[in-house]
């Protein structure tokens, strides 16, 4: 069934859109030169005075719109297949060049108008009076005719915005899978990539390992179009350009919501797989209760817990030779203790700067540094054992979340 049938009554009028088309068939490249001049004249993007081969794809167009219409006015089940496909296959052209379907809408307007006017014109000198009927008809069938095309080059140029889209963040993923895994040859791609996709090569990288928080899927992390997002990888995971910039942190941690998210080390953009191997390591920890995961896991933060809580045996062991007396108290007392002396050592047994990190009374630390003294001995306070006490501490309290059975 041809595409104006229903709207053009070829049964009262077929003689006459017959006429009328074999009179301007003739006459087809004069009225779509007069198209193609008006749409230059009105829409700039159209106009390519150094590339003529642009030029005859819009002469091309008008053209075939205009002999398809004329020859579906003599034929009523004229076949439009093909010139459906032609303008689907100029929206993909336009998606290309950057234009929007707005400039093409425009463009198709100015062409109908050009087209309509030239043939009342050309009527008008040759004293051709169409009866008001078929006059009506024939706008009618312009109209629609625009409109069928215009769905066609819509659909071309959704089809190739997708497709872009596919292409660009495919691109995007092979570039972070290449850093990932390293390697020189590997390099040499990622920056072919990196200029197709206009990412700007840094000089160091952090990676984030990330993990959904509910069973429910979290929302995608919300994060600026330069930071590599990785979450069909097996292990989900971020690229952050210059970690150290400002305002990063806090970035990561807003778009971050309702994940399991830990920041590897800064390393150059080279050795991404290091801040990768880091982050994993922090990001387990997390979600096995080691390691405090309300909000941004920083991996430098805490890497006495990733070097020692692997190790749990002999974490323990230590434990019971450095911390025996305290590890017979009840569960909170004994936790209460430790992070105490956790914080007396990395504060110098500073009884004021341990009471604001604790946010207690610094009387209440000093009484509980003589607790420990009675506990533990004058070994808290040896040089030459505080790494040891460091370690094992991180450790301890890593591997013996906080205990909430005994209030005491």
């Amino acid at each position: 069934m041809g595409l104006l049938q229903g709207v053009l009554d070829y049964g009262a009028y077929k003689e006459t859109f017959t006429r009328l088309a074999d009179t301007y068939r003739p006459e087809l490249d004069t009225i779509a030169d007069e198209g193609v001049a008006e749409i230059e004249k009105s829409i700039p993007d159209y106009v390519r005075p150094h590339d003529p081969r642009y030029s005859g794809v819009v002469r091309t167009a008008v053209e075939y719109a205009i002999r398809h219409w004329f020859d579906m006015l003599i034929d009523p089940d004229l076949d439009s297949g093909e010139t459906i496909s032609f303008f689907r296959a100029l929206g993909v052209g336009e998606a290309r060049e950057a234009r929007s379907m707005e400039s093409w809408q425009s463009a198709a307007r100015i062409g109908t108008r050009a087209t309509i006017d030239y043939i009342t014109r050309r009527n008008t000198e040759r004293g051709e009076d169409l009866p008001g009927a078929v006059v009506g008809q024939l706008t009618n069938s312009v109209l629609v005719y625009i409109d069928i095309l215009a769905e066609a080059v819509a659909a071309g140029h959704a089809e190739a915005g997708a497709r872009e889209v596919g292409e660009f963040q495919g691109r995007r993923r092979r570039m972070l899978e290449l850093l990932l895994d390293g390697g020189e040859r590997a390099f040499k791609e990622v920056r072919e990539l990196a200029a197709k996709t206009g990412w700007t090569l840094p000089q160091t990288v952090a990676v984030v390992a990330v993990h959904e928080r509910d069973a429910e899927p979290a929302r995608r992390p919300a994060l600026p179009s330069e930071v590599l997002v990785g979450l069909h990888l097996a292990e989900p995971c971020l690229l952050v350009p210059d970690p150290g910039g400002p305002g990063r942190r806090r970035m990561l941690e807003h778009g971050l919501r309702g994940w399991f998210a830990a920041l590897g080390p800064s390393v150059p953009l080279a050795e991404a797989a290091r801040s990768q191997e880091w982050a994993n390591r922090a990001l387990d920890l997390a979600r096995r209760g080691h390691l405090p995961d309300d909000d941004l896991v920083i991996a430098e933060e805490h890497l006495p817990t990733l070097f020692i809580v692997p190790h749990a045996d002999l974490v323990e062991r230590v434990a019971e030779r450095r911390l025996g007396p305290l590890l017979e108290l009840r569960p909170r007392q004994r936790r209460v203790l430790a992070e105490t002396l956790l914080a007396c050592l990395e504060s110098g047994f500073n009884a004021t700067e341990v009471a604001q990190r604790l946010h207690m009374h610094a009387q209440t630390i000093r009484y509980r540094v003589r607790q420990l003294e009675g506990l533990l001995g004058d070994e808290i306070y040896h040089p030459a054992q505080r790494l040891e006490l460091h370690m094992v501490l991180h450790g301890w309290l890593a591997l013996n979340p906080t205990h909430t059975d005994d209030p005491s």
